[in-house]
């Protein structure tokens, strides 16, 4: 099923893409090209072979979560480069 020139004009459309024609042309092409691979894929016996979201195996990279010591709040303040009641002051990033 390859697409014409019309449906990739459609497809700009609805992307708010302006492609002139040469570009219709090329996208044209390259979608049939992925259209073509996507078929060749349906042709795999795939029968048995269990579904995965990743290529190879993946597993937690977490550390487990425990409660350890941190550092006193002076030291961080000591580092901060201005700090009020207790806090770290940082410049205000919204406009009112």
């Amino acid at each position: 099923m390859a697409l014409t020139r019309d449906e990739v004009r459609k497809v700009a459309l609805l992307a708010r893409l302006e492609l002139t024609d040469e570009e219709i042309d090329q996208q044209a092409k390259h979608l049939n090209d992925l259209l073509r691979q996507f078929e060749a894929l349906q042709g795999v016996d795939v029968a048995g072979i269990e579904p995965t979201s990743h290529s190879i195996p993946m597993y937690n990279v977490f550390r487990e979560d425990a409660a350890r010591p941190s550092l006193p709040r002076e030291a961080v303040l000591a580092n901060a480069p201005e700090a009020r009641d207790g806090c770290i002051v940082v410049p205000r990033i919204v406009e009112g």
